[in-house]
């Protein structure tokens, strides 16, 4: 399943009018993105959202970034994917992910999360229609979790990380699996205002202990994760600026071994950033570079 170099996360391609979100998904088709990607939110119906997106285009590859485990039952996800599959061919990836303790609480389950994820990955296998794992992907953050992931499905595709990130999920992982990385975009030259729109997204998500210690492992230090995040924190992680600083931020993943990138376009106000959409257009193509040159040197290796 290619991807492609580029794609875009929406929370609107979700959320918005379904008549809106029709007319986008075509033309999004039209520009060239390799992948539309919608995250799980709450729960609901991932997959009937999924098919209002394929059915509205012809080649992008359509991906749920991600669902949680607690919310959607192994057998019924594999089913619907298993009818996403024969109707609209190989464009559909499955994104999973395994929250966080109170999530595993209010369904009624300790907290394991690797182990949980794995009986998770069991259960699909051995669904009446079984997900391949070519075509499942993990919000694997931690290094056993991408170690799983690498095993288990087509790879990883990480939340609030840097290219060193990637960098290291590469070393980890070897050749072969997918490195599809979240990056968060504000298309907004002026640094104050450009900050200020990505705290207001990702501060809430600096907070919660699950991407506290990611954040952590990347590097940062606690003071980096206070108030919303540190102006290094929300520069490591945001790209903002014009189009050519969100190319060499795409790039600087790609040059790292990044297979992907998925762009959310934050702080464009309500609706859909279609402008913003329309502007980023000339990354959908922007190219990977050679395989062999992709993982940088000196960088360590997570563990």
């Amino acid at each position: 399943m290619d991807l492609g170099p580029t794609g875009l996360w929406s929370v609107e391609l979700r959320t918005a009018d379904p008549a809106a979100i029709t007319d986008a998904a075509a033309e999004l088709d039209e520009l060239g993105w390799g992948t539309l990607w919608i995250p799980g939110l709450g729960g609901g119906d991932i997959l009937g959202d999924s098919e209002r997106l394929l059915r509205a285009t012809r080649t992008v590859t359509v991906a749920v970034g991600v669902a949680s485990i607690w919310r959607h039952h192994a057998t019924d996800v594999a089913a619907g994917h298993a009818r996403l599959r024969d109707v609209y061919g190989r464009r559909h990836l499955f994104g999973l992910g395994v929250s966080d303790a109170a999530a595993a609480h209010n369904a009624g389950h300790p907290y394991r999360p690797v182990a949980d994820m794995a009986a998770y990955l069991d259960r699909l296998d051995h669904a009446p229609d079984p997900l391949p794992a070519a075509e499942r992907v993990m919000a694997a953050l931690g290094p056993r979790m991408t170690e799983l992931a690498g095993h288990r499905t087509t790879g990883v595709h990480p939340f609030m990380v840097t290219p060193e990130y990637s960098a290291m999920a590469r070393a980890q992982l070897g050749d072969g699996p997918l490195i599809a990385p979240y990056q968060a975009v504000v298309l907004e030259r002026d640094p104050g205002k450009a900050r200020a729109a990505a705290r207001s997204f990702l501060g809430a998500f600096v907070r919660m202990g699950h991407y506290a210690r990611s954040l952590l492992r990347q590097g940062f230090a606690a003071e980096d994760l206070a108030a919303g995040g540190s102006d290094r924190l929300i520069d490591s992680i945001v790209a903002w600026g014009d189009v050519e600083a969100v190319g060499a931020r795409v790039d600087a993943h790609h040059q790292a071994g990044a297979d992907h990138v998925s762009l959310h376009v934050i702080g464009a106000g309500s609706g859909m950033p279609l402008r913003q959409w329309r502007e980023l257009a000339p990354l959908a193509a922007q190219a990977r570079p050679v395989p062999g040159n992709a993982v940088q040197e000196g960088l360590p290796t997570a563990s």
